[in-house]
C-alpha cells in the first residue's frame, strides 16, 4: 500500500470515529472530536487529520445509516422550535446559522441563530417580556483570516431545546461570519427559507 493511500486511508478513519463521537457524545467542536477520534484511534501525524469538511460528510453519512428516520424526526422538530424563535424574535431578522440549518444536527445540537440590532440589550429585554429565562454570554467570531469579532450572544430554551444566538449589529446581516466547517461565509437562512425546508 502506497504511503498515500495510507494516509487517506488513516484521514478517512479519523473522520468517521470523529463524526461517531459527535453524534453519540454530544461533542460539538470538530477540533475536539477531531482529537478525541486520533488519540482512540492512536493517530499521531497531522497528515492523516480530516479537515471539518470531511468529518461533516461523515457525521451527514453516520446519521444516514444508523439513525434514519429517528434523525429526520429530530432534526424535523429542532426546525420548527427553530422557526417558533425566530418568529418571537422577528424584529431583529433572525437567520439560522449551523448544523439545524445543514441537516448534520444531533439531538444535543443547539438551534444557532443570528440576530441583528445596534442594541444588544433589546434582545434580552424582548425575552424577558416574552417571559424566556436567558443567559447573556459572548462569543468570538471569525469575519475573516484576520477579523476577529466579539459579540455579545444568548443562551435560552424553547420546550428544552437549547437556542444560542449571536447578536451582531444591524449591518452585520451583509457579511456572514467565517464557517467553522469549510472556511467559506456561513449559509444563513431567514425563516421564510426555514419554512420552505420544513416543507420539503
Amino acid at each position: 500500500m502506497s504511503k498515500r493511500v495510507h494516509s487517506d486511508n488513516l484521514r478517512r478513519a479519523v473522520a468517521v470515529e470523529a463524526a461517531r463521537v459527535m453524534a453519540e457524545h454530544g461533542i460539538r467542536d470538530f477540533g475536539s472530536a477531531k482529537r478525541k477520534a486520533a488519540e482512540r484511534l492512536g493517530v499521531t501525524e497531522n497528515a492523516a487529520l480530516p479537515k471539518n469538511i470531511e468529518i461533516e460528510a461523515a457525521l451527514a453519512e453516520h446519521q444516514r445509516l444508523f439513525e434514519g428516520e429517528a434523525h429526520g424526526e429530530s432534526l424535523y422538530a429542532q426546525r420548527l422550535i427553530a422557526l417558533e424563535a425566530m418568529r418571537q424574535l422577528s424584529q431583529f431578522e433572525p437567520r439560522l446559522v449551523g448544523a439545524v440549518l445543514s441537516g448534520t444536527a444531533t439531538e444535543h445540537s443547539d438551534v444557532q441563530l443570528h440576530l441583528f440590532t445596534d442594541r444588544a440589550e433589546s434582545v434580552a429585554i424582548k425575552l424577558m417580556d416574552e417571559g424566556i429565562r436567558h443567559e447573556v454570554t459572548e462569543r468570538r467570531v471569525k469575519m475573516n483570516a484576520d477579523r476577529v469579532l466579539a459579540c455579545p450572544g444568548i443562551r435560552f430554551e424553547i420546550d428544552d431545546q437549547s437556542i444560542e444566538a449571536i447578536v451582531f449589529p444591524t449591518d452585520g446581516i451583509r457579511q456572514a461570519p467565517v464557517s467553522p466547517v469549510d472556511g467559506k461565509p456561513m449559509r444563513r437562512a431567514n425563516a421564510d427559507e426555514l419554512e420552505v425546508l420544513l416543507k420539503g
